[in-house]
């Protein structure tokens, strides 16, 4: 079973993953520069379709990291004791602070490692060289393995300073030694000028080059040059080119950003390339082993496991993230209804309610829990945007949009009342509703909630009817809370919510070799 995971990572290592569980873990977490992560989404008066929600932020407090440093000290004195040190230096305590959270977090995720697992983390080069020796207390250095760079052309463009045109990657391994490191999936291709040296032809039509054996009298025949192929002899082998997939793999690669273009972007300003984490998924694991990703973000790492025929566990912070996430894994395989039922049933997601009664726990908790409970109904069970803008009754809570035509979208706006409501607070919104403009109404409640004058009220405001389609749809609808959990929701023209930003060339494995997906 797949693992999606909402909430903090600490909590979930913590809490929910085995120790010696996984095989390969990949993070790129927030960096410690005091920047926000966004998401695109469709704006809801449609005037730009790549109006930005902030979703995804730095929040390492200046405070909490205190209380984590306190922890540290219980699992390790040494990793404690060099975060003390940086405490005490010329240094900000926001790097203090990301460094302790950070520190906590591997911990965790080094006792999660298999013996024969690798760790790899993606670094900003404000932070590398702290997170380093972060990892070689924790890992030991004995078990550090390659400092990666990944070299692209895209990005900045700087006049004050040599433009950054790398990322750095450190890897690491829980067993130096007994390590998974599949060299042979990843070779480099061999460039022009080697190619040229496979520049003899056998009576099968294949080509090869002439290479010494290795002993010392194959390096003086490798000093001669322009060897007849009729000197071959007992220091020399045939080297076929089918047969060789390239040279070693280097510790640093060339491999283009995503640009704005790619299909693959979905909005997500750190979002990186499936290339890169199919370079490191293959190298580091085999078909069948867990991949794990506790900073998934829009889900890169678990998208390309999922491709590669791994399992995985992805785990983030954001209800959004997770939501990003799921649909991106589903995607690909809307017009397979059978495999898409299979993936479904395949993925366990957790940290949200799974039925009436963690529902009503989540809803009737503190105001933050009733703010996370609003936020589950329109981004989870609905696929929406919650409203940026949190205002008491009279306003929304959230919305979606949909295909009015081919080149047209309209708005659907939610309302979500986690207690006690009535004809008044239904009223207030059909209000908001003719005042956006929009085209629906969705009213959520729970079931003991919703009375015959509230149904009798909406019933009262007619239908959305568009003129190229025949049915009819209420304009304010009431759904029930029991509804989204039996999967029923909205009803509008073509079911096609475009609210989130897809990916698009997400290729995986067609209906007829899908069975890999459902182990």
């Amino acid at each position: 079973m797949n693992k999606l995971y909402y909430g903090d990572n600490l909590e979930i290592l913590q809490n929910s993953i085995e120790d010696e569980s996984i095989d390969l873990i990949y993070i790129d977490p927030p960096f410690n520069s005091k920047r926000a992560y966004n998401v695109l989404f469709e704006s809801i008066d449609m005037t730009d379709a790549k109006a930005q929600k902030e979703a995804f932020k730095d929040t390492w407090s200046k405070v909490s990291y205190l209380d984590e440093k306190c922890e540290i000290k219980d699992l390790d004195l040494d990793l404690h004791r060099f975060l003390d040190t940086l405490d005490n230096l010329r240094l900000s305590k926001s790097t203090v602070s990301y460094l302790t959270i950070m520190a906590h977090r591997i911990w965790y995720m080094h006792k999660k490692l298999k013996k024969t697992g690798s760790f790899y983390l993606h670094c900003d080069p404000t932070m590398s060289h702290y997170l380093k020796i972060v990892c070689d207390l924790i890992f030991l250095h004995k078990n550090f393995v390659n400092e990666l760079v990944w070299c692209y052309k895209e990005r900045e463009r700087s006049k004050n300073h040599y433009n950054r045109k790398h990322d750095i990657i450190l890897f690491y391994t829980k067993q130096y030694g007994k390590h998974i490191f599949n060299y042979q999936e990843i070779m480099c291709e061999y460039s022009d000028i080697t190619l040229k040296k496979f520049k003899y032809i056998d009576n099968k039509g294949r080509r090869f080059r002439i290479r010494g054996k290795g002993t010392s009298e194959a390096g003086k025949w490798r000093k001669k040059t322009d060897i007849p192929i009729e000197e071959e002899s007992e220091f020399t082998y045939r080297q076929y080119l089918d047969e060789t997939k390239g040279t070693l793999p280097r510790d640093w690669f060339e491999m283009p950003f995503i640009n704005q273009a790619a299909n693959e972007r979905l909005g997500y300003p750190t979002q990186k390339p499936e290339a890169l984490l199919e370079r490191i998924i293959e190298a580091s694991s085999n078909k069948g082993d867990i991949v794990a990703d506790f900073f998934c973000g829009c889900g890169t790492t678990v998208a390309v496991a999922q491709k590669l025929e791994r399992k995985w566990i992805g785990a983030d912070i954001s209800h959004l993230a997770i939501r990003l996430v799921y649909d991106r894994l589903l995607q690909p395989f809307e017009d397979n209804p059978k495999v898409y039922k299979k993936i479904i049933e395949n993925i366990e997601i957790n940290g949200f309610p799974k039925d009436i009664a963690s529902a009503k726990d989540l809803a009737e908790k503190t105001d933050k829990s009733r703010l996370k409970f609003q936020e589950w109904i329109v981004e989870i069970m609905m696929n929406g945007v919650s409203n940026p803008k949190k205002t008491a009754d009279g306003g929304y809570d959230g919305y979606f949009t949909f295909s009015k035509s081919e080149k047209e979208k309209d708005v659907v706006l939610i309302e979500v009342k986690s207690g006690r409501c009535g004809v008044g607070k239904l009223r207030s919104f059909i209000t908001t509703v003719n005042q956006e403009k929009a085209s629906f109404g969705a009213f959520v409640c729970f079931k003991d909630n919703a009375t015959q004058d509230m149904e009798r009220l909406a019933k009262q405001q007619g239908y959305y009817k568009p003129n190229i389609w025949g049915n009819r749809y209420e304009k304010i609808q009431i759904i029930t809370v029991e509804d989204l959990l039996a999967g029923k929701s909205v009803s509008y023209p073509l079911y096609q919510n475009l609210t989130f930003k897809t990916a698009t060339n997400i290729p995986m494995k067609t209906d007829n070799d899908a069975n890999y997906l459902f182990d």
